[in-house]
């Protein structure tokens, strides 16, 4: 009979004690697992979201605070950023290294959903989790044109907030929801799919259509002010100073630079200025603030664009893929490493606890462990059956722990969605699951060799005697 077999029988005549044992290894690899796989896909998840672009421009500020603003939405915008730049990154004196630049604007909110405008572009040249394309469960993407008030909502905050295609909501300040109703209402054209990503929890609106809500509301309520300073006397007196002036507030308004809470960068990567390409001063889109000199401008690259734009401008640029490495290493990477540690420990319990049994029950086997000596088993033959036992009870908890942990992080996974809005499932996998199997025939093996060291010192003579 087969060695393995016969540490099987082993096991099946204590069941009781090695159930219990195998389960209280279970729970152990059973938390490792769901550590290592809502870690991995979280990190995998957070080093994807920023991927459809390489640089975040905006104004001063922490870069962390960037990233947790414009990717995430989990934080007010830091600064703002002049429209004059995104001309300069479109057709300006940067325009040779640039393929792409969407502004976004980030404020107010709708039944707890963010509200982010931006232009119909940010959906069509914009990918998410490395190269996937935005797709509507339902609608269409907003459009250039006469009516801007126009919405798309991510998958969650449809479902969150009960919009649809058709529906109508006012945008509403986070300290005040009645600041909503001074507001144009946006009508909902489209329900984008599930990605994965903080967008399902957003909601969209047309980027020209939250500077006209925003440009109106500003007017209102500067009548309305500039109405409660004058008294009843003065009202009449000064009404055509106030309309002259309401006018010139009005065209400044205008004619001011838009700002916008960051502007998304997509650069061609080793491109320079064309050979014979020049600065002209005389272009409305030129800024000599922007430009050190004309040496500097000659070698301007992606690579060294955010040191240039840190020392000669008022706005910053930075990469949202380090800032989140930055953050998963600092912060997450140390609670993982915390939550894996204890882990391992009930796992080292568990172990203990499985040599004490098999120890334990080495007084009720003397006998037969002497019965397989008389026979004409060999003391190592003796010893491999007892560590057999050990490996196979740690394999036994161990596959058990694999099928606990993913059944776990499937019953956890609505729940990090609902609050994070990454998908978690119970089928993710991680490659460091598989160094849990070499992991468990390790520590069998170690908390094993007592039991068997016992067996193979036996007597048998002295455990055959009446």
């Amino acid at each position: 009979m087969p060695l393995w077999k016969i540490a099987f029988r082993s096991i099946q005549f204590r069941s009781l004690s090695s159930i219990l044992t195998a389960f209280s290894m279970s729970l152990g690899v059973a938390l490792i697992v769901t550590v290592i796989v809502i870690h991995g896909v979280l990190s995998d998840s957070f080093n994807k979201s920023a991927q459809g672009y390489d640089l975040i421009i905006s104004g001063k500020g922490s870069s962390l605070d960037v990233v947790l603003s414009t990717v995430f939405y989990l934080r007010p915008p830091v600064g703002n950023v002049p429209e004059h730049y995104l001309k300069m990154f479109r057709r300006g004196q940067y325009s040779h290294i640039i393929e792409e630049a969407i502004p976004v604007t980030i404020g107010h909110h709708f039944r707890g959903a963010t509200i982010v405008g931006v232009p119909p572009e940010f959906f069509t040249k914009l990918k998410y989790m490395g190269d996937r394309s935005y797709t509507f469960a339902d609608g269409e993407n907003i459009k250039d044109g006469n009516d801007v008030f126009t919405a798309v909502v991510g998958s969650r905050a449809s479902q969150r907030a009960g919009l649809k295609i058709g529906d109508t909501f006012k945008p509403e300040l986070a300290q005040d929801a009645d600041c909503g109703e001074e507001h144009k209402p946006f009508k909902v054209v489209g329900v984008l799919n599930p990605t994965g990503t903080p967008n399902d929890n957003a909601v969209f609106v047309h980027i020209e259509g939250f500077y006209d809500m925003h440009e109106s509301h500003d007017l209102h309520g500067h009548h309305e002010v500039h109405g409660e300073q004058h008294g009843e006397h003065e009202k009449h007196a000064e009404q055509h100073e106030h309309a002259e002036h309401h006018e010139h507030e009005q065209h400044d308004h205008k004619n001011t630079d838009k700002k916008y809470s960051a502007i998304l960068l997509m650069t061609k990567q080793n491109a320079v200025r064309p050979e014979g390409m020049t600065v002209d001063p005389n272009s409305p889109d030129f800024n000599p603030s922007n430009v050190l000199n004309e040496r500097t401008y000659v070698n301007i690259d992606a690579m060294n664009l955010p040191n240039l734009l840190d020392q000669t401008t008022d706005v910053q640029a930075v990469k949202p893929i380090e800032e989140i490495a930055k953050l998963l290493s600092s912060v997450i990477g140390n609670i993982q490493m915390v939550l894996i540690f204890l882990a391992v420990l009930i796992v080292i319990v568990a172990g203990i606890g499985m040599m004490v049994s098999i120890y334990n029950s080495m007084s009720e086997r003397r006998q037969e462990i002497a019965i397989m000596r008389a026979l004409g088993a060999r003391r190592l033959t003796v010893m491999a059956i007892i560590l057999l036992e050990s490996i196979l009870l740690s394999l036994g908890g161990g596959v058990l722990g694999l099928l606990f942990g993913h059944l776990l992080i499937g019953g956890m996974g609505p729940w990090i969605s609902e609050y994070t809005g990454i998908i978690v499932r119970s089928w993710n996998f991680q490659w460091m699951e598989i160094i849990l199997i070499p992991g468990l025939i390790i520590l069998a093996s170690v908390v094993g060799f007592l039991p068997a060291a016992v067996a193979y010192k036996q007597d048998v003579a002295t455990s055959l005697a009446p």
